[in-house]
């Protein structure tokens, strides 16, 4: 089977590019024009140049292509609106644009974060709604998702939607901006993905992903600043921290400037994401294969190879 992967150097894309190769399938890679993809073409993957933001450079990107992996966005807890909706919506409009009456399906990564955040989401279903809370990426993630289905309603080209939930492991978002926060001042997922784009039972469907970790956001802080030397100054009540965030967000966005702690940080941080994943387990055979243990070791030692 031919698979296109659009962020295919980040690192859930990375993961799944190297495992969709190991099990036969042929993948092309969407990659910037002046991005790095030696390590790709070294996996012996299809190199395709161009930019989602750019609909002209797509062309023919979908050629030939059984299902389509996209995975590219704006991944960070702040910025302005207009930069989510770009890297976000725009760019999965012009995706599906090329992918509509070309490929069988088109298997969408989106996030818990489309369920809308400000709330605690232990025990949130598929099926459950989901709204805006004004956080530009979950309000992004979220149109996003309503645009791949309706695409897929078309009856033209068969689309599923994963939400993972907090994604951490070596190089991942929740590691990196986490410890490099801590140095600055004080204070799995893949297999589900390709199952769900290749069983016939996921056409159509929602599907989210989260490890059964008995984690607290205190717990996994800490075992990260371990690794460094630092623990977390003290804690602060959601809601007067949510308002900093909120403050923090006013000011430094508008001049580019990433805020100490932004409303995103503080809604996820602040909040319970245990969201119900039983519909994965049961249509997908999906389950939690790696300890959190096991993960925080690979994790230590990639902690310790870049940071010394």
């Amino acid at each position: 089977m031919k698979t296109l992967v659009t962020g295919a150097t980040g690192f859930i894309g990375s993961v799944l590019t190297t495992e969709l190769i190991g099990k036969g399938h042929q993948v092309r890679a969407l990659v910037l024009p002046n991005e790095n993809a030696t390590a790709l073409e070294r996996l012996g993957v299809e190199v395709f140049r161009g930019d989602l933001s750019m609909p002209w450079t797509l062309k023919g990107i979908c050629d030939g292509i059984d299902t389509v992996f996209h995975l590219a966005g704006r991944v960070t807890d702040w910025g302005k609106r207009e930069l989510f909706y770009s890297a976000i919506f725009d760019a999965t409009m012009n995706l599906l644009s090329e992918a509509d009456g070309r490929a069988a399906r088109f298997v969408y990564i989106s996030s818990i974060a489309a369920i809308g955040f400000g709330r605690h989401m232990k025990g949130i279903r598929e099926s459950d709604p989901a709204f805006k809370s004004g956080i530009p990426y979950g309000d992004a993630k979220l149109d996003a998702e309503r645009l791949v289905m309706s695409y897929h309603g078309t009856g033209r080209i068969a689309c599923t939607i994963i939400r993972p939930a907090n994604v951490t492991g070596p190089g991942s978002a929740w590691v990196r901006d986490i410890i490099e926060k801590m140095l600055a001042m004080p204070m799995v997922l893949v297999d589900g993905i390709m199952r769900a784009g290749f069983s016939d039972i996921g056409r159509g469907k929602t599907y989210q992903l989260r490890d059964d970790w008995d984690v607290t956001w205190k717990q996994y802080i800490c075992d990260l600043g371990s690794f460094i030397g630092k623990r977390p100054m003290g804690s602060i009540p959601y809601l007067p921290a949510r308002a900093l965030g909120g403050l923090f967000d006013l000011i430094c966005t508008p001049l580019g400037i990433r805020p100490p702690i932004s409303r995103m940080a503080i809604d996820i941080t602040g909040r319970d994401n245990d969201v119900d994943n039983s519909l994965a387990k049961q249509e997908l055979g999906w389950k939690t294969t790696v300890t959190y243990p096991e993960g925080l070791q690979a994790i230590g030692a990639w902690v310790k190879r870049t940071y010394g």
